[in-house]
C-alpha cells in the first residue's frame, strides 16, 4: 500500500551523526530510534541500522545509513556515517544531504583526530553543528574538562555543548528538541523543474538498484520518467518512498525530503552517487554539485589458492562491485601465483573488509600479495606512466624520476607519547609540519609522511606506543620524488614476482635481509639446495639458502679405504648438483598464504 508523503519543509530537518570512530555514533542512532517509537522496543537490537554482518561482529559502521524521525510534529531525517578514516568518503557524501550535523564527542576521550576531520568537513558545506558530549555514565567521563577543550579548539561554546548518554538515554530528549530549534530546515522550490541528489546506492539482487536520495528542488513522483544528467540515461521511478527504518513507499517526495529510489537499473555505475535526477519531461538546466569520485590508495593482488575458482572469483567481484563501487580491480597474472586480480582500496581496513566480504559471502578462499601504493614514473622519453604493482615498474635504465605519494598525517595524542610518536614517524621518513598543544595534556602532531610507510603497520605502531590512547587522521596531499628501487626475491635464480617491492633505497638492504630470513623458515626443503636472493637489478643485497634433504650414502660402509666413502659423496654431490640445474623449486600455496603475512 502507498502512502502519500505529506511533510512541509519547514517541519523537516536533515542531520548526520559524525564522530571519531567508537565515540558512540551507532548507540545515539539507537536511541533515537528508540525515543522516537520509530522502532518497537521488542524489535530493538544494537547497531540497528548496521545491516552487515560484518558491521555487528566489528562493531564498525562500514556503510553509511538513513532513516526518518518523527518528533513533536517535525520530521528528521537522520544518517549515520561511519567513523573510520577508510570511509571519510561516505562521511562527505552525507553531508550534502543534510542542513547540521551532530559532533559526538566522548566525554572519556576528547576530540580526537577524525572529530578535527570531520568538523573541518561539516564547516566547509555550511552546516550547523550541534556539539555532544557522549558517555556520561563512565566514571572516567570528564565534562566540563572537555566542553572547554571543544570551546578553544572547535570554537563552541561550552554551554551549547549538550550532555548525553547514548547508553542509558540520558538527555537524548533534549538533543532532539535542540536539533529542530538549532539546525534550519531545507530551503527548495517545489514549483522548480525537478532536481535530487544521489548520495549512496546498493545492489538488491531483487529490485535491482536501490538509491538512496534527497530532493533539492521540485518534486518527484511514482512512476514518473526520470532522466539521470551525467550518466545521460533515463528510467521510470518504479517506486520511492521512505526509510522508518524498514522501506514504505509514498506517493512523491518533495523539496528537503530525504528517501530511496527503485528505477529498475541493474548496474550501480549507473548510478553513482553525486548523479543528479530530473524529470524526462520538464528537465532542469543544470546538475547538482556532485562528489569526487574516491580514488584507491592502496593496492594489492587477489588471487583464489584454487585457479579451478578464477571463474566464480571474477563474478564474485563483479557482485561486489554493484555494493561497494569505492574499490576497483583488473586482471593480472603471476608466475607464482598464476591468474588472479590486481585490486585497488581505500585503505587497509578497506582491503581487509572487502576481502572477508569475498570470502564470506561468495565461500572464496583467496590469496592477497602485500599492499602497495600507486607510483608516478617519468620515463626517459618524458612521457608519464602510472604504476600500482611493483612487478610492472620498467627496468631503472628506462625512466629518470619516480614519485610516491604522500600523506599530511594529524596525530592527537596525550604529551607523554610525544617522544616516541615523533621517533615513529622519523624512522618512516616523515616531515614534521606542526606540533600543538591542545591542552596542558594533549597536543596535535601533523607530519608529512609516504604513504608506502603507512599502509603496512603505522597504525598498529601508533596504538602500540601510545598505549591506545593516540588517534590518526590523514590526506593525500601529492606526489614527491624519491629515492626508491624495486627489491625482487629470486628462487634458484628465479625471480617471484609475488615478493616484489618498491622501497627507499636506504631500506631496501634491511627489507631484502629480513624477508629472505623469514622465507628460509617456511619454504619446505627440496632435494637440492634452495638460494633465496634478494636482489636490486642484478645486485644481490642479501641471501639465505634452504638446506637439502640429504640420504646417508656411506651408511652401508662399515670401515674400508676413505676413498670408498669419498666417491660416495662426490657422486652424491653431482647429482644433487645436475638435480638443481634441471629442477624447479616446489612452493605449496600454503607457503604463500604464510609468507604473504610476514607483514601482517
Amino acid at each position: 500500500m502507498y502512502l502519500m508523503s505529506s511533510a512541509q519543509s519547514s517541519n523537516i530537518r536533515n542531520i548526520a551523526i559524525i564522530a571519531h570512530i567508537d565515540h558512540g555514533k551507532s548507540t545515539l542512532a539507537d536511541r533515537m530510534l528508540e525515543m522516537c517509537g520509530t522502532v518497537e522496543a521488542r524489535d530493538m537490537r544494537a547497531q540497528y541500522l548496521d545491516s552487515m554482518d560484518l558491521e555487528r561482529e566489528r562493531g564498525i559502521t562500514i556503510k553509511l545509513q538513513s532513516v526518518k524521525l518523527t518528533w513533536k510534529g517535525h520530521t528528521i531525517n537522520l544518517i549515520d556515517t561511519p567513523g573510520h578514516v577508510d570511509f571519510g568518503y561516505e562521511v562527505s557524501r552525507s553531508l550534502a544531504a543534510c542542513e547540521g550535523v551532530v559532533l559526538v564527542v566522548d566525554a572519556a576521550q576528547g576530540i580526537e583526530a577524525q572529530t578535527l576531520a570531520n568538523t573541518y568537513l561539516a564547516l566547509d558545506n555550511d552546516l550547523e553543528i550541534v556539539p555532544v558530549l557522549n558517555k556520561l555514565d563512565l566514571p572516567a567521563a570528564d565534562p566540563d574538562r572537555y566542553a572547554a577543550e571543544m570551546e578553544q579548539i572547535l570554537a563552541t561554546p561550552a554551554e551549547d555543548v549538550l550532555g548525553i548518554s547514548a547508553k542509558t538515554g540520558m538527555g537524548v530528549e533534549d538533543l532532539l528538541d535542540a536539533i529542530i530549534e538549532r539546525i534550519p530546515p531545507p530551503e527548495g522550490d517545489p514549483e522548480e523543474p525537478l532536481q535530487a541528489l544521489i548520495f549512496d546506492s546498493h545492489f538488491d539482487n531483487y529490485r535491482g538498484v536501490v538509491s538512496s536520495i534527497r530532493v533539492v528542488n521540485g518534486t518527484m513522483k511514482s512512476r514518473q520518467k526520470l532522466k539521470f544528467i551525467q550518466a545521460g540515461t533515463t528510467h521510470e521511478a518504479d517506486e520511492i518512498g521512505v526509510r522508518s527504518p524498514d522501506n514504505q513507499p509514498v506517493d512523491q517526495l518533495g523539496p528537503g525530503e530525504v528517501g530511496y529510489l527503485i528505477a529498475g537499473i541493474k548496474d550501480v555505475r549507473e548510478a553513482r552517487s553525486g548523479e543528479t535526477i530530473t524529470s524526462a519531461s520538464n528537465p532542469a538546466d543544470v546538475a547538482l554539485d556532485g562528489y569526487r569520485e574516491p580514488q584507491p590508495m592502496v593496492f594489492c593482488g587477489l588471487y583464489p589458492v584454487d585457479g579451478d575458482d578464477y571463474e566464480d572469483f571474477r563474478d564474485a567481484l563483479d557482485k561486489l562491485r554493484l555494493d561497494d563501487g569505492s574499490f576497483t580491480f583488473e586482471p593480472e597474472t603471476s608466475t607464482a601465483l598464476g591468474f588472479g586480480f590486481r585490486c585497488g582500496f581505500l585503505g587497509l581496513l578497506h582491503m581487509e573488509i572487502v576481502r572477508e566480504r569475498l570470502q564470506r559471502e561468495f565461500n572464496l578462499n583467496l590469496i592477497a600479495t602485500s599492499p602497495s601504493v600507486s607510483y608516478e614514473i617519468v620515463l626517459n622519453n618524458g612521457e608519464d606512466m602510472v604504476v600500482d604493482n611493483p612487478s610492472a615498474l620498467p627496468p631503472a635504465g628506462d625512466w629518470s624520476v619516480i614519485k610516491e605519494p604522500y600523506l599530511k598525517a594529524s596525530m592527537i595524542s596525550p604529551s607523554d607519547y610525544t617522544g616516541t610518536l615523533m621517533d615513529l614517524c622519523q624512522t618512516r621518513r616523515g616531515q614534521l609540519e606542526k606540533m600543538e598543544y591542545l591542552s596542558p595534556e594533549r597536543l596535535e602532531l601533523v607530519y608529512r609522511l609516504p604513504l608506502a610507510e603507512v599502509v603496512v603497520d603505522f597504525f598498529d605502531q601508533l596504538k602500540s606506543r601510545s598505549q591506545g590512547y593516540a588517534s590518526l587522521d590523514y590526506e593525500v596531499v601529492g606526489y614527491e620524488p624519491g629515492d626508491l628501487v624495486r627489491v625482487d626475491i629470486l628462487f634458484n635464480g628465479e625471480q617471484v614476482d609475488a615478493f616484489s617491492s618498491i622501497v627507499h633505497r636506504d631500506n631496501a638492504y634491511d627489507y631484502g635481509r629480513r624477508t629472505a630470513e623469514k622465507l628460509r623458515e617456511i619454504i619446505p626443503r627440496q632435494q637440492f639446495e634452495v638460494p633465496i636472493q634478494a636482489a636490486i637489478g642484478g645486485q644481490i643485497i642479501a641471501r639465505e639458502t634452504v638446506r637439502a634433504f640429504r640420504k646417508d650414502v656411506t651408511e652401508k660402509l662399515y670401515g674400508g679405504d676413505i676413498t670408498r666413502k669419498n666417491k660416495l659423496l662426490k657422486k652424491q654431490k653431482e647429482g644433487k648438483k645436475k638435480m638443481k640445474s634441471i629442477g624447479r623449486v616446489q612452493i605449496p600455496p600454503d607457503t604463500f598464504i604464510k609468507a604473504l603475512r610476514l607483514d601482517d
